[in-house]
């Protein structure tokens, strides 16, 4: 395209220098003089005609297909202008106008492009060809125009030689924001980068992600098609098919792709929402097709057409559908108005256009006004026979009929350039002479328009960076009128570009755009929140099956791509979830039932500690109480016993800091102070009743009971103190659950733990190893018996307490060891003190002294008995073997008289262990035994 308006521009230039050149008639479309030359492009015709297949000769062709819609954008340039040369904008100062009709060809506006081009007051028409054109002065300082565009693109590519000011009204290709190829180009209107925006953001909004489009073959369509494939991947909609018509109507090949088109629409049935990007003539063919093929869909209609009364005055357009379309924002259209009213009294020997639609009115005269634009376009396109009627001063130019089909968004762009380019002029001609056409340079008022701030009634605007209006959009509804059946264009919200956001204007049109979500246009069903999708082997995005998500993750929105994670830390998500819900924290609580049982179970044990405490203090000085080991030994048990039965109460309620130290300390140097009494009671019976003198001289040097207690406790209070200062237990939230934080304590050290509980289980083995000894001592006071069974109690519970507390997890965990301390609480206790309580309570005819000593003497008899049985069979059997001999037997019965003495000493001496007598058993008595 380029290298072709080089070679046509080259080539104008040579012929220019040659000879002079006559502008064809044809080609000025309307005039006015002026001070200052506006020039305007309009493609007033949709087409040129060609006899032939191809044009034999450089000539331009004849322009058929009367636009009335251009043709009023035509009029609102003229209009705008008057409005400022009757204004005191310019102070006297005249804009003048010439307006070329380009026939929607870019090489009839490249024509028009080289008129602008040609130097100001010169004899004959001439462009020159120079280095520097910043002190030549073309025929025009600035264009308004031209709509299209591919056209757009194409004069501004000459117009940028001299940098003449072309101000577009609605020219919105993207390319042309770029300052670098199009550095003299502006434009009133946004550029299609913010349309395909909205347009994406539409039907994401509309809950549609399969749709279609339609664009033409030129640089407008492609550019369009490109930038709203890239908005639609960002909004997560998906192209089903893109079809591309020819630019021009005078393709021959046009209607072929129409029904190619209709046919694609028909065999994709899921798409029902179709956006096109065609210029007007291709929306009116396309549509009159599919009026035919009863196609029925949601249209998404561009700025081009959005507005084009021609269109919505086709034969059953409503069966079309639904169309909502994008159109510019629109402004005051009082005095244009009022200019059409008045229409018939404008000038018309300078305005071809005008005289035009007059004839073309003239031979439609008698037509209805819903029929009148398909008679003027077939007139325009030699179908009719064009009367010839002479037109009177007073004829009617059916004004109505015109301002129906006035598009207000473009009308108030071409105001809005008209407006920028007097603005401009004003503040060059502040200082300068602009009476004289040399006054500047176009270049000059380049960069004034570019930095130029100016205002229409209330509102002020400017030119960015990029040379663009950026306005906003109108966003329409095409809405059928009960009345007779036709199409009207109602506003249904505005588009902010800043915050690319729709603002409705009331309720009624929020529940318009509601009607229009129910459509729906999807290659799969919508996914649900707590869905994802999975895309199934389609290359479309859209094209997928929805799968649940899976647990701790979640969807929030519908059709997202991916289940979201939750923080599994401290939140948690059901399978196929909406959202994350926070975990609830956990804890062994007051009000748990199992946390009542076992309190209730403590306050019980501490009840019996008392109870038993009571009882031991009413029968101090009886033989039971004395053989446990006195008033002050069992004191300190019951202490310990209270204490661990306390301590359980800490495992209970939110752990703290404090509770996590004390609940462990507590019980460990209770439990130990507890076990060590014991131990001293254990080696007491062994010291009391052992029969070998090396032992006991052992046992009588290591039975110190004070040093004893102090030093096992102390020991474990070393043991705790070093825990609690370098490893204390501490609160930490457990995580590892699913759907809950349990609130813990952490041990702080595994190592130190285990050494608390090792060193209490290994002062229980030697009091076991102890008891065990002395356990077949009188069954009423045997205390080592009943020692023995509570340190199996305690080592049974303490060696299931190891596998299950491993593998306990959750709020019930701290229960676990409440239940093992109960056990081995209650074990010891009921094993160290139940027995007494019940001699106490209910055989206190044997708690009196008398009775104590007859049992021990009984039961030393017996011993003494069995023992001499046991050593007299031991000598028969002796002698059995080694034959008779007087010396061997009177060695026996010294034998069996020693033991029986020994079985005697025996029960003194646990009479004075027991009894805590204070003098041995006399010497004398023993002989005499």
């Amino acid at each position: 395209m380029a290298l072709l308006i080089i070679q046509i521009t080259c080539l104008v230039i040579i012929l220019a220098t040659s000879q002079p050149c006559q502008t064809p008639d044809d080609l000025v479309a309307a005039t006015s003089p002026g001070h200052i030359m506006i020039g305007g492009l309009f493609a007033i015709h949709e087409k040129m005609m060609s006899s032939e297949d191809y044009p034999r000769r450089p000539q331009i062709q004849k322009c058929v297909g009367f636009e009335i819609s251009i043709f009023l954008q035509t009029l609102a340039m003229i209009h705008s202008i008057e409005m400022i040369n009757n204004s005191t904008l310019l102070s006297g100062v005249k804009l003048g106008y010439e307006i070329y009709d380009t026939c929607t060809e870019v090489t009839v506006a490249m024509a028009a492009a080289l008129r602008f081009l040609s130097k100001l007051n010169c004899s004959r028409e001439v462009v020159e060809l120079k280095c520097d054109y910043s002190s030549y002065m073309p025929r025009v300082k600035a264009v308004i125009g031209a709509g299209y565009s591919e056209i757009t693109m194409a004069v501004s590519r000459m117009l940028n030689l001299q940098l003449i000011p072309q101000v577009s009204y609605e020219s919105t290709a993207e390319i042309l924001s770029d300052k670098v190829r199009f550095p003299s180009f502006l434009r009133t209107v946004p550029s299609d980068y913010y349309q395909t925006k909205a347009i994406a953001h539409l039907i994401q909004k509309s809950g549609w992600n399969w749709i279609g489009m339609i664009t033409t073959d030129d640089d407008y369509g492609r550019l369009a098609l490109s930038t709203f494939a890239i908005q639609a991947a960002a909004n997560n909609v998906c192209i089903a098919f893109k079809e591309v018509f020819p630019a021009f109507l005078s393709d021959n090949t046009i209607e072929g792709r129409i029904n190619q088109t209709l046919e694609k629409i028909i065999a994709e049935a899921q798409v029902n929402v179709i956006v096109v990007f065609l210029r007007q003539f291709h929306v009116f063919s396309l549509f009159n097709k599919a009026i035919e093929k009863n196609i029925n869909k949601i249209w998404i209609a561009s700025d081009n057409w959005s507005t084009a009364t021609k269109i919505a005055t086709i034969p059953n357009v409503r069966r079309i559908g639904k169309i909502v379309g994008f159109a510019f924002r629109r402004g005051n259209m009082s005095s244009f108005h009022s200019f059409l009213q008045n229409l018939h009294m404008h000038r018309k020997d300078n305005n071809k256009p005008l005289n035009e639609y007059i004839m073309l009115l003239s031979a439609c005269a008698y037509v209805k006004d819903s029929e009148l634009s398909e008679c003027i376009s077939n007139q325009s396109l030699g179908l009719g026979s064009l009367a010839k009627l002479a037109i009177a001063s007073n004829f009617s130019l059916r004004n109505d009929f015109l301002w129906d089909y006035s598009e207000p968004g473009l009308v108030h762009s071409i105001q809005l350039a008209a407006l920028a380019l007097g603005y401009a002029i004003r503040d060059l001609c502040q200082a300068r002479d602009c009476h004289n056409p040399n006054a500047f340079q176009p270049w000059e008022l380049l960069d004034v328009l570019k930095n130029l701030t100016f205002t229409d009634g209330n509102n002020s605007f400017h030119f960015d960076a990029n040379g663009d209006l950026n306005i906003g959009y109108d966003v329409l509804l095409w809405k059928e009128i009960e009345t007779d059946g036709r199409m009207m264009i109602t506003k249904m919200a505005e588009y902010d570009l800043q915050k690319d956001v729709f603002i409705f204007k009331d309720q009624e049109t929020k529940n318009e755009f509601r009607n229009l979500k129910q459509v729906q246009s999807r290659c799969s069903q919508e996914c649900s929140p707590g869905e994802m999708k999975k895309t199934t082997r389609s290359q479309h995005t859209c094209c997928y099956e929805c799968v649940n998500c899976p647990e701790n993750h979640y969807t929030n929105q519908t059709d997202m791509d991916h289940c979201l994670v939750c923080n599994n830390e401290t939140h948690w998500a059901p399978g196929r979830s909406t959202t994350c819900y926070e975990k609830e924290v956990e804890f062994l609580s007051w009000s748990d039932p199992l946390a009542i049982l076992l309190l209730g179970l403590a306050l019980l044990g501490i009840l019996f500690v008392l109870a038993i405490g009571i009882l031991f203090t009413r029968n101090l000085n009886t033989p039971v109480v004395k053989s446990s080991g006195g008033l002050a030994v069992c004191y300190v048990m019951l202490l310990c016993h209270f204490l661990n039965f306390v301590s359980t109460g800490f495992f209970v309620g939110e752990p703290q800091s404090f509770t996590c130290q004390t609940r462990q300390t507590l019980f460990g140097v209770s439990l130990t102070l507890c076990i060590s009494c014991i131990l001293t009671k254990s080696l007491k019976i062994l010291l009391a009743f052992s029969f070998d003198p090396k032992l006991q001289i052992l046992l009588k040097c290591l039975y110190k009971p004070i040093p004893i207690i102090f030093t096992c406790t102390g020991i474990q209070v070393v043991i705790c103190t070093l825990w609690l200062t370098l490893a204390a237990p501490v609160v930490e939230e457990n995580v590892s659950l699913p759907r809950v934080i349990i609130l813990e304590c952490e041990e702080g050290s595994i190592v130190a733990f285990g050494t608390m509980l090792g060193y209490i289980a290994f002062l229980a083995f030697i009091c076991f190893i102890f008891a065990f000894k002395g356990r077949k001592l009188p069954e009423n006071y045997n205390e080592a018996k009943f020692i023995t069974f509570g340190m199996l109690i305690y080592f049974i519970a303490w060696i299931t307490f190891i596998p299950v507390y491993a593998n306990t997890f959750g709020k019930y965990l701290p229960a676990v060891e409440v239940i093992v301390i109960l056990i081995s609480n209650y074990g010891i206790l009921c094993c160290t003190f139940f027995p007494k309580c019940y001699v106490l309570l209910w055989k206190q005819e044997i708690n009196t002294k008398s009775a104590f000593l007859q049992m021990v003497y009984s039961y030393s008899s017996h011993s003494a008995s069995s023992i001499a049985v046991s050593h007299a069979s031991l000598d028969a059997t002796n002698s059995n073997t080694t034959g008779s001999n007087p010396s061997s037997d009177s060695k026996s019965t010294a034998s069996q008289k020693s033991k029986g003495l020994q079985a005697h000493v025996f029960a003194d001496r646990y009479r004075e262990k027991s009894l805590r007598v204070p003098k041995p058993l006399p010497r004398k008595r023993i002989s005499s035994i």
